[in-house]
């Protein structure tokens, strides 16, 4: 308040201030030198108001001459120190002047000595005090205070490190340690107390704790579910800290807290990777990724890299794209001494594809390019087709005819019993290669086709968790196309490294199927990712709760749930997160023949035939909606019109 004052206001303020002290000095003087409070008005042979009146005639024109009231004193320094010390040597010279040397009546001649110290002491005292209160020492000290109130659980060496961290932070306060080890409860750490996990409501309550900052990186996943089922009803949010291998070369700090990673929202148990699998179609060869700027293709690229190819060729449709993922490869290709070649291209350019192919030759490809977004495919669905179909096609023919050893697709659950043009266009996407692999199998020779399929990962370009976490942050709602929607879910690392080892397992032909673990409902997850926020769902059981869900309907091609295979024969493999799946095919001379049909109704852009001619050519695809196709919806009003 007293920052928002005009400064007219501020300067009477001060001027006021130094009359009051130019009074009580006076008073206080007498004090010292009779060892009695007297009146200020006189009383007996004493009359201090002829002191007090010539100390504030003396001091007030000596301190506006000097400018102590042009001073901001929250940002004083020495100079205003010194001026200071200017003003009351010519205040102590004067005063001692008339009231020592020459004397007032009713006024004790030492009183000239005492009140110029005591009065200079009281004014470099408020000028302190301002510049204390009101330069940001003070602010500082209530902003520290009034920091949201936190425990660090685990009371580890990475939980001291992390509190040690956390003692000057500006964006929460470190309050207490919890620790399952009952041996350490009720003692202290830090110079904080370590309590019991359940105590942890209590604090919640008591000490106004908003944040639980989970600090145990190698914990086991199972015991880390446990940890956060248990902390999701008592309205904290939870903050984690990297694994230990990210944190191996230096201390922990405040920059490293993350918000919980997406595993933890899924609460799956992650399986070690099969080194020599991983290596196998990557190690020293040319590798060769089309999307490599996508979601699953840039980490397919980081993943590859890790395990030094002697080439990695980016081939990506997006000029940014490609320029990103670029960038954050090259130092990491430097290092490994693997060759990073980013190159524009889209794999429907023939001419292109095979240019790259005969150039470079590489030994292993993963096919990630695709268009995967349903709505977008459903509205664009000549587009996506040409894309999803034709661009495989093209890129693994010429794959072919360029010797390329192992050529990888990577799939997606929704060609399954598809309801929508996407699904639809990578079931047919995977009938290519099988059709494909069935003839090099017939001539005993060439590339080794194998395909990959999986649900939804999280984190990509169209995962729902960014989205959420987006709508959570701005304070809700959160949308949802209906409450019964369920998806399979897995993390990109996971996925990108279950590609590469499924691939290196491929005879020709293999449709691979990932072990998604249980299905997640999208509203379970919802609710999941809101209260380890911290904060509560909003619906008809609370409607005072902070964020709320926001059911918006269907979208086109859109299923309620999603199926890995088509018929119930899956058959284990070496790793137990990989399954393979048999799925009828047409053979190739019967699949050319549609396709060329399917490529005509393609050009022409005639939306019904295409309908027609997927439904002929992939089992089980149907659609669940009206033609919505942007093209024919505008023809078709215009033609109305």
């Amino acid at each position: 308040m007293l920052l928002a004052m005009p400064r007219l206001g501020k300067r009477a303020l001060a001027l006021g201030v130094d009359v009051a002290l130019c009074v009580l000095t006076v008073w206080l003087a007498f004090y010292l030198r009779l060892d009695e409070w007297v009146r200020l008005s006189g009383e007996g042979n004493f009359q201090p108001q002829w002191a007090v009146l010539l100390s504030v005639a003396i001091a007030l024109p000596l301190f506006i001459v000097h400018g102590f009231y042009r001073v901001i004193f929250r940002y004083s320094g020495l100079a205003a120190m010194r001026m200071v010390l200017r003003a009351f040597a010519l205040y102590a010279f004067l005063y001692i002047t008339v009231v020592t040397a020459i004397g007032l009546p009713g006024v004790p001649r030492s009183i000239g000595i005492l009140q110029p110290m005591l009065l200079f002491l009281a004014v470099s005292a408020t000028r302190a005090l301002a510049r204390y209160w009101l330069g940001g020492d003070y602010q500082a000290i209530v902003a520290r205070m009034n920091r949201p109130k936190a425990v660090i659980y685990g009371a580890g060496a990475t939980g001291r490190q992390l509190a040690t961290a956390m003692t000057n932070s500006a964006e929460m306060q470190v309050i207490a340690f919890v620790d399952d080890d009952d041996r350490l409860h009720g003692h202290v750490l830090n110079n904080l107390p370590i309590h019991s996990p359940q105590d942890l409501a209590g604090l919640v309550q008591t000490k106004g704790v908003r944040t639980v900052l989970l600090a145990m990186p190698s914990l086991a996943r199972t015991r880390r579910n446990a940890i956060l089922a248990a902390l999701r009803p008592i309205r904290v949010a939870v903050r984690t800290l990297p694994n230990l291998i990210d944190m191996a070369q230096g201390r922990v700090s405040t920059a490293d807290l993350l918000d919980l990673d997406i595993d933890d929202l899924l609460g799956r148990e992650p399986v070690m990777p099969n080194h020599i699998l991983l290596a196998k179609n990557v190690t020293g060869k040319v590798v060769l990724v089309t999307g490599a700027g996508g979601s699953i293709g840039s980490e397919l690229c980081r993943q590859i890299l890790a395990l030094t190819p002697a080439k990695l060729l980016l081939i990506e449709q997006s000029e940014f794209a490609l320029y990103a993922i670029h960038q954050e490869l090259e130092p990491k290709a430097q290092s490994r001494s693997s060759v990073l070649v980013p190159l524009l291209a889209s794999v429907q350019d023939d001419d292109r594809m095979r240019e790259i192919m005969s150039t470079w030759h590489p030994d292993t490809v993963y096919h990630a390019a695709a268009y995967k977004h349903v709505p977008l495919v459903e509205h664009n669905p000549a587009a996506g087709i040409k894309n999803n179909v034709l661009g495989t096609l093209v890129t693994a023919q010429a794959a072919a005819d360029h010797g390329v050893a192992d050529f990888v697709l990577i799939s997606t659950d929704k060609a399954v019993r598809p309801t929508n043009v996407m699904g639809a266009s990578k079931r047919l996407a995977e009938m290519a290669l099988q059709a494909l692999a069935a003839r090099a199998g017939e001539e005993r020779h060439g590339t080794r086709f194998s395909m990959v399929r999986f649900g939804n990962v999280l984190g990509s370009s169209g995962s729902v968790v960014p989205k959420f976490r987006q709508q959570i942050r701005e304070g809700g709602p959160i949308t949802l196309t209906h409450p019964e929607v369920t998806r399979y879910f897995m993390t990109i690392p996971e996925a990108a490294q279950l590609v590469i080892q499924a691939g290196a397992m491929a005879k020709g032909g293999d449709v691979f199927v990932l072990d998604m673990g249980q299905p997640v409902k999208i509203i379970d997850l919802a609710r999941r990712m809101v209260e380890l926020s911290g904060l509560t769902v909003k619906d008809d059981e609370n409607p005072e709760g902070d964020i709320a869900l926001e059911v918006t309907g269907l979208r086109p091609g859109e299923k309620l749930y999603e199926e890995l295979l088509i018929g119930d024969n899956p058959k284990p493999t070496v790793h137990p997160r990989i399954m393979k799946a048999h799925e009828e095919f047409l053979p190739w001379a019967s699949f050319q023949a549609e396709l060329q049909a399917l490529e005509w109704a393609l050009n022409a852009n005639d939306v019904s035939v295409i309908r027609l001619k997927m439904q002929q050519l992939v089992a089980g695809y149907s659609p669940s909606d009206d033609i919505v196709d942007w093209v024919y919806l505008e023809q078709g009003a215009a033609a109305q019109g």
